[in-house]
């Protein structure tokens, strides 16, 4: 069972930057990806950012790129990994609801979701 906790977001005015992280405990972690999800009422929800843990290789949606940054911890462990998602030069768009899920690296689904986090970009 692996278990997430996320932490960050808030309010940001447009222009401004906020910080989003999630640790993934329990299983061998290493073994999965981890990603950050958003959704607004009425919309699908959207893939912004991915990351592998154990590699730290990275993908980033075209909507957000050249503004979200998303890493991992270097910390030598295999059974907690925490992922950060940096999100700078936010736009009102970017208002919605994040969440950080995980999935296991030879699977295409994400099968475990932390509990979401509002972000809210307004002057």
């Amino acid at each position: 069972q692996v278990h997430l906790v996320e932490s960050g977001g808030g309010l940001a005015q447009p222009g401004g930057s906020l910080r989003l992280s999630c640790t993934a405990s329990g299983r061998i972690v290493a073994d999965y990806v981890m990603g950050w999800f958003r959704q607004t009422p009425g919309k699908e929800r959207e893939l912004v950012a991915a990351v592998t843990l154990s590699s730290g290789v990275t993908h980033i949606a075209d909507s957000v790129k050249g503004r979200f940054t998303i890493s991992r911890d270097n910390i030598k462990s295999t059974v907690t990994k925490t992922a950060t998602l940096k999100m700078n030069n936010l736009k009102p768009e970017d208002t919605a609801v994040y969440y950080c899920a995980v999935r296991h690296r030879t699977q295409s689904e994400y099968g475990k979701w932390g509990q979401g986090t509002q972000v809210t970009v307004s002057s």
